[in-house]
């Protein structure tokens, strides 16, 4: 008896998938909502001969959901290097392999990369079918300047860790993205006050399940009313604004500014808090200050 064709149900009602092409397929699932999977991501599930997940008992649960009978394997940081060659080994053979996470798009902040570069450099075909992101819902929804960001993972755990990477993103004309835990996000953003005040801030969690959340303002602000909750849960996207660019200043107004600087700091001083300030070239501006001062600088 032949085994039954692959297929996925929907409603109760039973689709069957036609056959893949030989390859890998990196496919997105949803980050909450169960609904959010697209179809093409359901036939694919459904008729690839494995499918790569990082954990197979959260994935099992998206299987079981739409019906799909499909052969589960874990593919996680712990044991990618041990199972790759076999993975490339079967794709080499003719295998249609899927790559899942636990939830969202694969690869983003999750592993995989290393599988897809060895595969491609092999001259097998890597193929996407793409779908839910935490880090384009939150963008989307945080009404952020969205021509321009930085996905930049999880933020890290330690402090001076955490400083030391918002002051590297300091200058940067985009808005940053970040994945945060529940359990720090009162105290990354008292980080954020620190190291890039007067940012707007955006906290979106939970995103696409029924608690969704989307809290916008100050850090500061946002910092307050998570803390006063007994407690923070679920899954966190965090967006930092860019810096805002500062109103042209004129000629009359740096004169004024540089007097008053000059009143309560050295001239070298005065020159770089000035530059950061308006946004000029430091040495433009000490040169206005060594003009004042007869060329010593003193």
């Amino acid at each position: 008896m032949s085994e039954p064709h692959p297929a996925y149900l929907i409603g109760g009602q039973r689709f069957e998938a036609a056959s893949l092409a030989p390859g890998l397929y990196i496919v997105a699932t949803p980050i909450g909502n169960m609904g959010d999977i697209t179809l093409r991501a359901l036939a694919t599930l459904a008729a690839a001969d494995l499918v790569l997940c990082e954990d197979t008992r959260t994935s099992g649960k998206l299987m079981e959901r739409y019906g799909i009978r499909a052969r589960l394997a874990p593919y996680h940081e712990h044991n990618a290097r041990k199972v790759r060659p076999g993975i490339l080994g079967r794709l080499a053979e003719g295998a249609a392999i899927a790559l899942v996470s636990d939830a969202g798009m694969p690869l983003v902040s999750d592993p995989g990369y290393r599988l897809v570069r060895e595969a491609a450099e092999r001259g097998i075909a890597v193929t996407t079918c793409p779908g839910p992101s935490a880090v384009l819902a939150g963008l989307a929804l945080s009404g952020l300047p969205t021509d321009r960001f930085l996905f930049a993972g999880f933020v890290p755990q330690k402090q001076g860790e955490r400083r030391r990477l918002f002051l590297e993103f300091a200058t940067l004309k985009a808005t940053l993205v970040f994945f945060e835990s529940p359990h720090r996000i009162v105290e990354t953003l008292g980080d954020i006050d620190a190291v890039l005040p007067g940012r707007g801030v955006v906290v979106t969690r939970e995103l696409t399940k029924f608690h969704e959340e989307v809290l916008r303002g100050s850090a500061l602000e946002i910092a307050t009313q998570l803390a006063a909750r007994p407690a923070v849960k679920g899954e966190i996207t965090l967006l930092v604004g860019p810096p805002e660019q500062p109103e042209a200043v004129s000629g009359e107004e740096l004169e004024e500014a540089i007097t008053a600087a000059l009143a309560a700091m050295p001239a070298g001083k005065a020159a770089s808090e000035l530059a950061r300030r308006f946004q000029l070239n430091r040495a433009d501006i000490y040169q206005r200050i060594l003009a004042r001062k007869g060329g010593d600088g003193q």
